[in-house]
């Protein structure tokens, strides 16, 4: 007989341990409510058992709002004296950007890389390394203004998360705000991560609903120039146009059998 695979629970270790005030507790009831759909990626538990740090997929985000982000992140700081427990969460688009956040709180670097070997891979050196200066993000330099995850739950098509973020480095000056659109094939082996340039938050809008002309792209990271040429082939116009309506808009809800986790390890 087939087995269906379950993944572990999130391990929190709070066995022992109260939260701190009324509301860490509503905190952690309203983050942890549907945990029974939370798959773990990645973890780290410090020595002294005073900090946990989780990154989790979310099932439940493809029946939220439209668009909303799939990937969740915890950091539980323990008083030991106390016995109490404090919480900092947050929901991320995309997989570097969780962990950029979980090394933010005080995660060391090398935990957050995910657990796991399987799911969707970087399919060319460029996507990688985007999503290295997104993880990295150095000296701040990214602020996540808004962003989409169109995620119709179907073996028929793919995944694309859209992130908009301003770039506050003295070279993007002339188009500051910095689309990356992540692209997952419907077969779910890989996917490619693209940077467009634009010169304001609604000339990165229009282009997202229109879709009329290909993702006008940024400057390539340090070292991968020779890629652009084949980055500015990645997106057909044909495709572009049929995705002027999120398909995760208007597509209905379908069992969690059905829905493909996005589940995959770190680009190396």
């Amino acid at each position: 007989m087939a087995h269906t695979y379950e993944p572990p629970q999130p391990d929190y270790r709070l066995d022992g341990f109260a939260p701190a005030t009324d509301q860490i507790e509503d905190n952690f009831f309203s983050v942890t409510l549907s945990d029974d759909m939370f798959v773990p990626m990645a973890e780290h538990h410090s020595s002294d058992g005073r900090d946990t740090y989780l990154l989790l997929y979310d099932r439940t985000a493809i029946w939220d709002i439209p668009g909303t982000a799939e990937y969740v992140t915890l950091h539980i700081t323990r008083d030991i004296e106390q016995r109490t427990f404090d919480i900092a969460h947050e929901r991320h688009p995309v997989i570097p950007l969780a962990q950029n956040w979980l090394i933010g709180q005080g995660c060391p670097a090398e935990s957050v890389e995910l657990s796991e070997n399987r799911g969707p891979q970087p399919a060319d050196a460029l996507t990688a390394r985007l999503e290295d200066v997104l993880r990295a993000n150095p000296d701040g330099r990214y602020t996540v203004v808004d962003h989409f995850t169109d995620n119709p739950c179907s073996f028929d098509f793919g995944i694309e998360v859209s992130t908009l973020v301003h770039d506050s480095h003295p070279d993007s000056a002339h188009a500051p705000y910095r689309l990356f659109l992540e692209e997952t094939t419907k077969d779910f082996r890989s996917y490619t991560v693209r940077e467009g340039a634009f010169p304001t938050a609604e000339a990165a809008d229009t282009w997202t609903r229109h879709r009329s002309t290909l993702l006008p792209l940024a400057p390539a990271p340090h070292g991968t120039v020779g890629l652009r040429a084949e980055a500015a082939h990645s997106r057909s116009t044909v495709k572009a146009a049929s995705l002027a309506v999120p398909r995760a808009a208007v597509a209905p809800p379908r069992p969690v059998a059905t829905a493909p986790a996005r589940v995959r390890r770190s680009a190396p």
